[in-house]
């Protein structure tokens, strides 16, 4: 396959996979608690800072794909300005790898395509820059990542579906 071909199908694949919402919301649009919810289930046997990396890194994903879900900035008393952070909670749930890999592999399934996801992998955090990523990616199927965590978001019946008798991760 010629190169041109190749880039192309690589990105109509990486766009058939790419579980976005597919109307991005309004201007001044909320996220309707009452049917909305997003969650991250986290591998529990990970060292804490792994832990930490992982929810840090998902976290920042989900605020680039849902802009819309950071507040605005707020000023304390003596003025001083601090950015805005989400506007609703997001639980940390208790996973490991197995929990984790059968939410992803569900997530593929079309009742789900309506889903924001992010997922982080033990392929990502081991690479130093994102082309390196980028590059490894290529040549890795889906079953051979070893998720370290998932953050989900959307409809909240769906949401809970696949993880609603999950423990938070304490």
């Amino acid at each position: 396959m010629n190169e041109p071909a190749q880039r192309c199908e690589e990105q109509i694949i990486r766009l058939f996979h790419k579980n976005r919402r597919r109307n991005p919301p309004k201007e001044g649009w909320k996220m309707d608690l009452q049917n909305e919810k997003c969650v991250m289930v986290i591998d529990e046997n990970l060292p804490l800072g792994i832990i930490a990396n992982t929810a840090a890194i998902m976290g920042i994903t989900l605020g680039k794909q849902m802009p819309e879900v950071v507040g605005a900035d707020v000023y304390d008393k003596t003025g001083n300005g601090h950015l805005g952070i989400i506007e609703f909670p997001v639980p940390i749930l208790k996973g490991n790898v197995d929990v984790i890999k059968a939410i992803r592999e569900k997530l593929y399934e079309p009742e789900f395509s309506e889903l924001t996801v992010v997922d982080f992998s033990d392929l990502a955090q081991g690479c130093k820059t994102y082309d390196e990523f980028m590059e490894k990616m290529k040549g890795v199927s889906e079953t051979e990542l070893n998720y370290f965590g998932i953050a989900i978001c959307g409809a909240k019946k769906k949401v809970n579906k696949l993880t609603g008798s999950m423990a938070l991760l304490r």
